[in-house]
């Protein structure tokens, strides 16, 4: 007995197409200051997955291509901006001498007072611990 012809067999799912159109108009959305992908796949009724591989594909794009399409607010998509942008520093200043490490040791009537380099601190840490051994 054969049962599958007597059940109706549904058509396969077919995978959606997006025009450019409105690939770039969910991208030019994502790119709003405080759209959140979610939201913006949402309102577009795709996949949040889906939505960030197109910021990601547009984001890789070459400068100039497929910009200027109208956004979901009717703006124009913001133009691409230099990557690197020159930046004057002022003269670095010149760092204050460090004063030297001053240590003062007395033990009965001895007192000794040594001066360190402060460049040399590590080794004048290490000259304490042998001393305070």
């Amino acid at each position: 007995m054969n049962t599958i012809s007597d059940q109706q067999v549904s058509p396969r799912r077919r995978r959606r197409l997006h025009s450019d159109e409105f690939k770039a108009d969910a991208v030019a959305s994502c790119m709003q200051p405080g759209m959140s992908m979610a939201a913006v796949a949402m309102a577009h009724g795709v996949n949040a997955n889906l939505l960030r591989r197109w910021v990601r594909e547009a984001e890789l794009r070459p400068p100039g291509i497929a910009l200027g399409k109208p956004t979901a607010r009717g703006m124009q998509a913001p133009e691409a901006k230099p990557l690197f942008v020159p930046v004057s520093l002022p003269p670095p200043v010149a760092a204050e001498p460090v004063a030297d490490i001053r240590i003062e040791l007395q033990r009965g009537a001895t007192a000794i007072t040594v001066t360190w380099p402060a460049s040399a601190a590590s080794e004048c840490a290490a000259w304490m611990r042998e001393l305070l051994r």
